[in-house]
């Protein structure tokens, strides 16, 4: 009987003690073939499998963010979809701003970057920092033009970014003097946010058209179960991907001896701020929010947070986490592939507190006192920021550089956090990810409360009704009781759908 118990079990999590043993078998991997000294060649052809889970994974986040977000709007009535968005903006921004505030507050008591001048030992670091001669104002103002893509074929596969050209002018005078000038260029990667925004309107479009949008919503849906399809598949290679990937990164590492040396204590504080954060803060909003078990909502969700650990990019994890929370933790599908494709986008807690460590670090580094108002900026910047991050591996780093800027601190110090990246990047990304899914949990049991309530307020709403209402006292409090709730269902519909309409 135990041993039946236990292939049924092992039936049933097959795919999350797959996945587990493949970042196992990932580490021995890279640990046996680290003694043969590969050169850069079979190191790439070491990562080819995992690789490939990434290409397949990101191959599936254009039609799955697109159709789940316009079937996912388009399914949900235009009040509770305002509703929940609202009540998802506050989570997002809510939990960033905790987020950021956490980090600062950390690297203040951890002290990370103090003490650490041992850290232009050569052997650290990468070649060339990164060059940015970005103004904050223009990464915000680069922001909201993503939102709203010139090309929505171009937005699958670029994303606008502001550049500046250096251009020489001759005064009256006879001087000569450079003159930087803003330019508008487009960068490799998919502008997520500009689909994402276009994606909802579609669907609130849709909805609005009554009987003639139904066809395309129909086809929506079905490309959207059809993607879905895609990922359970692709979800039994991603063991296989993970285990390659994980490897290489092993076998690619520098000397991590120096790294742990000079660098430790910023990726002490930085993983001790995302254990905070994910382990005890996030799973505290939801519990105070459904008062349920967190950590079971999370012990379903294995697999995806492996996969995030793995991959370092939220987006490619998107796929399996609206498979997983649907099917293991029964969210609702409306609600899953509404609010998780936003969230990969717009909730980026990790990457939040990976950025305020990263600017309080590299602040100490170079014996600056941040004052209250630099304090501030970072953690607004930080929460701004990581809303326009990418979704994908090393993302973080080039807003750091405009957190940087906004504080007037030079950017390149940025080549340590580069070359740490990787360590921290993982920890990032699982509380990204960790983030999004309770939000979703969250939103699901609110949904689910209110179709509860709605019926008990139409009880109550009469009865106080029946309490001020000055009728005749001839008649029966039932007989008013009855005609208050008509009169209250009849006056509710034609508002609704007005409101619809």
């Amino acid at each position: 009987g135990r041993l039946r118990g236990c292939r049924g079990f092992l039936r049933r999590n097959a795919l999350v003690v797959l996945t587990v043993s493949g970042v196992v078998a990932g580490v021995a991997l890279g640990a046996a073939v680290r003694g043969a000294a590969l050169g850069p060649a079979q190191v790439a052809y070491l990562a080819f499998p995992g690789e490939l889970l990434l290409r397949m994974l990101r191959m599936v986040i254009l039609p799955l963010v697109v159709c789940s977000l316009v079937s996912g709007a388009a399914s949900l009535d235009t009040r509770s979809l305002g509703r929940l968005g609202g009540i998802a903006l506050a989570y997002f921004l809510g939990t960033t701003l905790l987020a950021s505030g956490l980090a600062v507050a950390l690297g203040f008591i951890v002290r990370p970057g103090a003490g650490a001048s041992a850290l232009n030992a050569p052997g650290l670091g990468l070649p060339g920092a990164v060059p940015t001669g970005k103004e904050t104002v223009d990464s915000f103002l680069d922001l909201v033009r993503n939102l709203f893509p010139a090309n929505l074929v171009a937005a699958a596969f670029r994303t606008y970014a502001t550049e500046y050209k250096m251009l020489l002018r001759n005064t009256t005078s006879g001087n000569v003097t450079w003159e930087k000038i803003p330019v508008g260029t487009e960068i490799e990667g998919m502008n997520i946010l500009g689909l994402v925004l276009f994606a909802l309107i579609l669907g609130v479009a849709l909805k609005k058209l009554g009987q003639e949008g139904e066809d395309l919503i129909r086809f929506f849906n079905s490309f959207n179960e059809a993607t879905m399809v895609l990922v359970s598949w692709i979800m039994w290679y991603v063991p296989i991907g993970i285990m390659f990937l994980v490897g290489s990164k092993i076998v690619e590492m520098e000397d991590i001896v120096l790294l742990v040396t000079s660098l430790g204590k910023y990726i002490f504080a930085s993983i001790l701020g995302h254990f905070i954060h994910g382990g005890i803060i996030l799973p505290l909003i939801y519990f105070a929010s459904t008062r349920q078990n967190p950590y079971r909502f999370l012990l379903g969700l294995i697999t995806p947070l492996a996969t995030a650990f793995a991959t370092c990019s939220s987006s490619a994890t998107l796929p399996s986490m609206i498979k997983c929370i649907e099917e293991n933790n029964g969210v609702d599908k409306r609600i899953s592939r509404f609010i998780l494709p936003i969230g990969a986008t717009v909730n980026m807690d990790g990457a939040a507190i990976f950025q305020c460590m990263a600017a309080v670090f590299i602040a100490q580094l170079n014996n600056v006192d941040l004052n209250p108002g630099q304090i501030f900026t970072i953690l607004v910047t930080a929460t701004a920021s990581s809303v326009g991050a990418a979704g994908v591996p090393a993302g973080g780093v080039l807003t750091i550089a405009i957190i940087l800027e906004a504080i007037g601190l030079p950017t390149n110090d940025l080549s340590l956090i580069l070359a740490v990246d990787w360590i921290v990047d993982r920890t990032t990304t699982v509380v990204n990810v960790e983030g999004d899914a309770l939000g979703a949990g969250i939103l699901n049991y609110l949904n689910e409360k209110e179709k509860k309530d709605k019926e008990q307020e139409l009880k109550e709403v009469n009865v106080e009704a029946v309490a001020n209402s000055k009728s005749e006292g001839e008649t029966s409090p039932l007989v008013t009781h009855k005609n208050q709730v008509s009169n209250a269902t009849s006056t509710a519909d034609p508002e609704s759908k007005e409101s619809v309409l």
